[in-house]
């Protein structure tokens, strides 16, 4: 085991250097990262490890995200193929005929946590339905910021909650208790979070665009733009509503993300060539889910001739993305953070900074807070939601049984910090998977997050006030029955 001073060495080392790079240099994170796995290779050198040890557990780290990096690529076909096959447009042009700016953030919230409570996954929510209320935003004049907040907070919610989430399912399991009894002890707090959160979006909503007051002039001319009866660039139908749906369904049947998404590509192609016959064929949809959608010069000249300056802006960030090239970003900082991750676990160095922490939990409440912060600490340390429950599951098991707490109090611990904190990381592959997705960073969205940056403190006060601390048997706690055991 390393000594405590060894191992924040390490960590003070990634810390400073992703500091610097990013703030004073405005770098990309993947550079600095990399000279974090240099430190943690260097200390477990030191620490007396073989090389070809420290090669296996940087192996064994991007191996855990390997399921991360699928996702990615098919998420990247995905948007590309469902842009130019009129998928996405159609969702925009449809949602900016019924939404009002003075409901906008509430229905974003909503639409997504329905869509990820039914498919389990806050990426593919964030892909599909948050693409497409971007856009939505976008044409409203809306702040790209709060619209992603409400998206995540939407998103995160559902796959929080969601039976068929793989975090659902992770943190009861490394808890040691079952999906129903985790899924019942988070309720109290995520309902309260959920509530204030639709408060935030609905006061934001109602006193920043009440009346109409956003330029609905702007958003006429945005969706003639998308529209070919008006003009525009796709023929938009309600039946290529139907692939989100497909992928929607077929998640909620138990099918597996990464076929249900699949499911999704092929229906959004085969649409495509039906509803757009002159812009989509098997070359498109191959490039496109390459390289992303983007438009031809020769359109780009026709469209800065016929739009607004904001209008075709508007368009060519929100339209021009997707693609497996366009993902290989978060595909190289999620491998580089999973070595990082890989070295820290294999050598104990993050469990040594835990083993000093968890002494100060003195009290059922503290270790709440204790194991929330250790999951925050993951989430930066050793960038990948899933090590941030995985690790402190582990560790912090025996201490719950110690205390004569029920096993669910750790795992909504767990996913009450670990899973939602992951977005507010830039560099953790849920941070870098948001950026490339909605094409925002934490400093932009962060703030309006609500739910994910709120969930945590409402987890910890539930149990400060004890109202969610449950004994062995799943009753209500007692710190005399802690004592006498």
């Amino acid at each position: 085991m390393p000594k405590l001073w060894e191992a924040l060495i390490t960590l003070l080392i990634l810390v400073a250097v992703l500091s610097i790079g990013i703030v004073i240099f405005g770098a990309s994170v993947h550079v600095p990262m990399f000279v974090g796995v240099c430190a943690a290779a260097l200390m477990a050198l030191y620490l007396g490890h073989k090389w070809e040890d420290i090669e296996k557990m940087m192996m064994d780290g991007i191996y855990k995200a390997l399921q991360s990096v699928c996702i990615l690529i098919i998420v990247g076909i995905l948007i590309g193929v469902w842009i130019n096959s009129g998928v996405v447009p159609t969702m925009i042009y449809y949602g900016l005929q019924i939404i009002h700016p003075s409901i906008f953030f509430v229905a974003t919230v909503l639409v997504c946590s329905i869509t990820s409570l039914a498919t389990g996954t806050s990426w593919g929510t964030m892909g599909t339905m948050g693409v497409a209320f971007l856009g939505i935003g976008f044409g409203l004049g809306m702040n790209p910021g709060m619209t992603a907040g409400a998206i995540l907070s939407g998103a995160y919610f559902g796959d929080k909650m969601s039976p068929l989430s793989d975090t659902t399912n992770l943190a009861p399991a490394m808890a040691g208790t079952d999906v129903i009894a985790h899924v019942k002890a988070m309720m109290l707090p995520t309902a309260i979070t959920y509530v204030i959160t639709l408060i935030f979006f609905g006061v934001l909503g109602v006193t920043q665009y009440h009346g109409g007051e956003a330029d609905m002039s702007r958003v006429t001319e945005f969706a003639n733009a998308l529209n070919v009866a008006q003009g525009g660039l796709f023929n938009i139908n309600p039946v290529l509503l139907l692939p989100p749906v497909i992928v929607i369904v077929a998640v909620a049947m138990k099918m597996p993300a990464i076929p249900g998404i699949t499911l999704g590509i092929f229906a959004g192609g085969i649409l495509g060539l039906i509803f757009q016959p002159d812009s989509c064929d098997l070359g498109t949809l191959f490039n496109f889910g390459l390289d992303g959608f983007t438009f031809s010069d020769e359109l780009k000249e026709v469209l800065q001739a016929t739009l607004s300056t904001e209008t075709y802006d508007t368009l060519i960030e929100l339209l021009e993305k997707g693609g497996i090239m366009g993902m290989m970003n978060s595909v190289a900082m999620t491998i580089i953070a999973m070595m990082f991750g890989g070295i820290m676990e294999g050598t104990h160095q993050l469990e040594v900074v835990v083993d000093r922490i968890k002494k100060l939990a003195k009290s059922p409440a503290g270790l709440v807070t204790v194991t929330e912060l250790t999951c925050v600490l993951s989430n930066m340390t050793m960038p990948e939601q899933y090590i941030s429950i995985v690790v402190p599951g582990r560790m912090y098991a025996e201490e719950y049984r110690k205390m004569g707490l029920h096993p669910s109090v750790l795992s909504s611990a767990l996913e009450g910090a670990g899973t939602v904190t992951s977005a507010l990381v830039p560099w953790n592959t849920c941070g870098v998977y948001i950026e490339t997705t909605l094409g925002l960073g934490v400093a932009e969205y962060g703030i309006y997050a609500m739910f994910n940056w709120l969930m945590p403190i409402v987890n910890a006060a539930c149990a400060w006030f004890g109202v969610t601390l449950k004994d062995m048997d799943n009753k209500p706690y007692k710190r005399q029955k802690a004592v006498k055991a």
